[in-house]
């Protein structure tokens, strides 16, 4: 039955994907109605796939990279809804139901099987440290698709659409930043309680602490040096790429203590 939601949500992402387009190409205002509502329905269908999967496994379903992965897409959809309000233009609508359609055909590639949990994974921590870093992820992609919108149509849009654009860009990764760091913060309590050392420059944790410095200098930039528009925008993009590897490629490429929530 879960297998069944999770085809249903990637339905209702392409079906909105193509609404959108529709009402780019035609412009008809029902076309993109349609296309918030199919949004809203992958959300939903989501939702219910996670609790399903919880259900089924007693425990939250972020103990794997498809649990993960899956959990990171419906933060997307959920922050973008919450931010929806700060997005010029129509590019949050498309650029959501796009990142969340490639998200989740990764999916279709990992491990869906329900394990139990390994006994480091037993506690509820598990929740709370993972959800918080899959929130900042989540955060972070959106300041990400703030960045590709203004890099891709600055020349084009008028400009208080593009500083629009730049200060989306800043409110996601302001809240993708609090996030990661509450998410580190969490997760060093919980390796104190596992392994009995809050670090230990494991390469999961070397690199979430390199992301954290990538959004700090980022951050700091802004602030200090007010720097926006394209130089902020690439280094937002180049911040997600860490973000990307942090991610993806410590547990594909490094040996190291979080591998059990690995590919499997």
């Amino acid at each position: 039955m879960d297998a069944t939601t999770l085809n249903l949500c990637f339905a209702a992402y392409l079906a909105a994907l193509a609404c959108y387009a529709a009402a780019h190409v035609s412009d008809r205002p029902r076309a993109r109605q349609a296309g918030h509502i199919l949004l809203a329905a992958a959300w939903l269908l989501q939702t219910v796939f996670l609790a399903q999967r919880w259900r089924v496994s007693g425990h939250a379903p972020m103990s794997n990279q498809f649990e993960s992965l899956v959990s990171m897409a419906w933060g997307i959809t959920a922050l973008a809804g919450c931010l929806w309000r700060l997005a010029p233009g129509r590019w949050l609508g498309p650029a959501t139901a796009g990142l969340n359609l490639v998200l989740l055909a990764l999916c279709a590639l990992l491990d869906k099987s329900v394990a139990p949990l390994v006994p480091a994974l037993q506690s509820n921590w598990l929740l709370l440290h993972v959800s918080v870093i899959m929130l900042a992820y989540s955060a972070l992609a959106l300041s990400f698709l703030a960045s590709a919108a203004y890099l891709l149509s600055h020349h084009r849009r008028p400009a208080e659409q593009t500083a629009a654009l730049d200060l989306f860009n800043e409110r996601a990764m302001g809240l993708g930043y609090l996030l990661l760091t509450a998410g580190i913060i969490l997760g060093a309590v919980w390796a104190n309680e596992a392994w009995g050392t809050y670090w230990s420059w494991d390469p999961k944790e070397t690199w979430s602490l390199i992301t954290w410095l990538v959004y700090t200098g980022a951050i700091h930039l802004r602030r200090t040096h007010r720097w926006h528009g394209r130089a902020m925008a690439w280094f937002s993009a180049a911040g997600f790429a860490v973000v990307l590897f942090t991610y993806f490629g410590v547990n594909y490429l490094m040996s190291s203590l979080h591998s059990y929530a690995g590919s499997r």
